[in-house]
């Protein structure tokens, strides 16, 4: 007990100490939990020797972290993933599984009896990593963007897929219809006795103690271990059953709450779990190194072929359908879980385990770096790409320009961009003067804005704003009055008063109207060309003084009926 004790404050010492070095390096936190590991296990100096310790904070690690993961699954987004998600997750998966048995068996990786190296490779390698890719698209403001929408869709379901991996994994060494079966049996009633429990006696428990904190915080412990100890009993595992557990709680009322009290303890146990995995890392020989590099390389070829085809073959266009390939290209935590339980079952040698750990912090490095640069990545794929024969959605407007035509026909108005302040304007226009649609332009490189005005009767052209030659074939400069209603923090490759510079040199007697979001910017937009520049905190700040002010004199139920009888009548094209 007492090495234990000392293993763990090692543990948490070390990956405090490096933590603090990737925060002020920039690197993914995880990365630093497995260099302390290695560092501090038998593999390193070896301070933390005792096998018994490394599982036993493996192992509790790994059950708060299925937890967490089950907890943070919105089964209700899941019932409302378009048929765009479920095609792109569907051709992810199954491609990338696919191609993955293949590739590894080629390699010469074990497939079959008790050894299934292969196997845990391909579903790990089409798992991505939920914390690299939330965190950067946070950053970037891109998880409300269709790209974006996409990526996380495809995250829910790898993590369904996951699930449903583990609960037939156990028996893999006798894999009968009849065991499947009886797997699926086993899961089933795991599952239903998860979710009978958590709608009809936890909600009411909650309820009971909804003022104690530390109870809320002690019943979902409780519930964590108590699903782990059924599934145990059903012959699943511990892991199996806190992540039902999880997933249980996160359609529950209080599911906020036992998250936000959870989410300590949980980054204790997750930092543990990837500090003992470091551990079992060994100094890596050539043929570790190697294959760690073949499993990063078909990770990313696999993720670009197998996420950006069903995507383009949807019409999406190229960007939007590179950009979630882009975004997906790594090694998921959750596939170190899978390839661990792999360990623990022997149905894998520690030499793969340990390449896919180097693999997944290869990929954690890189795919961090490229995504932040995400756009110009893509930028620089669109060109070739259409050289090799791909069309994009422009392929008609281009078609037209080869034979004289072009997009000079731009309208009177044009609306550089398009995203909620232009679809709420076109809704208000819809409202008070129908006829003005007739004379306006729309530009945007978001393939359901191009398909849902085209569908309407608008003119539209499908392009990237930021690039001047969009600019020039949309016919820009033929239009009387441009509108810039996107603000810089959502601008791609672009700022507004950049863009009033490219406009203005194109069209020097047109009427410009840019977005401010910082006061200080407003007269810098001024001197680049602008004509009058909107400042959306100000309308905001005018309405929401409107409604203090109904709300001071009793008529905050009078303005909530004048809102929703507008809201009612709108149609707009990103609601």
């Amino acid at each position: 007990m007492h090495e234990l004790i000392r293993d763990i404050t090692l543990c948490i010492l070390f990956a405090w100490v490096l933590g603090l070095l990737a925060h002020f390096s920039r690197q993914p936190l995880i990365l630093a939990y497995l260099i302390a590991g290695f560092f501090i296990g038998p593999f390193g100096v070896g301070w933390v020797k005792s096998q018994d310790s490394i599982t036993v904070i493996s192992e509790l690690g790994l059950i708060f972290m299925l937890f967490m993961i089950g907890l943070e699954i919105d089964l209700k987004k899941i019932v409302r993933a378009g048929k765009v998600i479920l095609f792109a997750a569907g051709g992810q998966l199954i491609g990338g599984c696919l191609l993955g048995i293949l590739f590894f068996i080629a390699i010469g990786l074990s497939m079959g009896s008790g050894h299934f190296d292969a196997l845990y490779l391909c579903v790990a390698c089409a798992l991505s990593s939920t914390v690299i890719i939330v965190k950067v698209l946070y950053e970037k403001r891109e998880l409300d963007t269709l790209p974006g929408r996409i990526t996380l869709g495809v995250l829910v379901l790898q993590d369904i897929f996951a699930i449903l991996f583990l609960a037939v994994q156990p028996s893999l060494d006798n894999l009968q219809v009849s065991v499947i079966l009886l797997s699926i049996v086993r899961v089933g009633a795991l599952v239903a006795t998860a979710l009978v429990l958590s709608r009809y006696v936890l909600p009411w428990l909650f309820h009971q103690i909804a003022r104690r904190p530390e109870l809320i915080l002690l019943g979902a412990l409780a519930w964590c271990f108590l699903i782990g100890e059924i599934a145990e009993r059903l012959h699943l595992s511990r892991e199996m059953g806190s992540l039902v557990a999880g997933v249980s709680l996160s359609t529950f009322p209080y599911a906020l709450d036992v998250t936000a009290k959870v989410t300590t303890l949980r980054d204790f146990f997750i930092t543990l779990f990837f500090v003992s995995l470091g551990m079992t890392i060994p100094i890596p020989g050539a043929s570790v190194i190697g294959l760690a590099l073949a499993i990063a390389a078909f990770t990313v070829i696999s993720r670009l072929v197998t996420t950006f085809t069903p995507l383009y073959l949807m019409k999406q266009g190229l960007r939007a359908s590179l950009l979630p390939a882009i975004n997906l290209a790594q090694i998921s935590e959750f596939s170190l879980v899978v390839i661990q339980t792999g360990v623990l079952a022997r149905h894998i040698s520690p030499e793969t385990a340990s390449a896919a750990s180097f693999a997944f912090v290869v990929l954690a490095v890189l795919s961090t770096f490229v995504m932040g640069r995400s756009d110009q990545v893509t930028r620089g794929l669109i060109g070739p790409l259409k050289r090799i024969g791909l069309r994009d959605l422009d392929h008609k407007h281009e078609a037209e320009a080869g034979h004289g035509g072009g997009h000079g026909e731009a309208r009177r108005i044009v609306i550089l961009g398009f995203f909620r302040a232009a679809s709420a304007l076109l809704a208000e226009i819809e409202r008070g003067n129908p006829a003005v649609l007739e004379q306006i332009t729309v530009i945007d490189f978001n393939p359901l804005v191009f398909r849902t005005l085209t569908e309407r009767g608008m003119h539209v052209v499908y392009g990237d704003i930021s690039n001047v030659d969009t600019l020039v074939h949309a016919g820009v400069g033929n239009a009387e009055l441009i509108i810039l209603s996107i603000p810089d923090s959502l601008l791609k490759g672009a700022d507004n008063e950049k863009l009033v510079r490219h406009v203005r040199s194109l069209n020097p007697t047109a009427k410009i109207v840019a977005t401010a979001e910082i006061l200080a910017n407003v007269n810098d937009l001024y001197e680049a060309g602008a004509d009058y520049v909107t400042v959306t905190r100000l309308s905001d700040a005018h309405e929401l003084y409107k409604v203090i002010e109904a709300a001071q004199a009793g008529l905050l139920e009078d303005k909530r009926a004048e809102t929703d009888a507008l809201l009612s009548e709108r149609r707009e094209v990103l609601p």
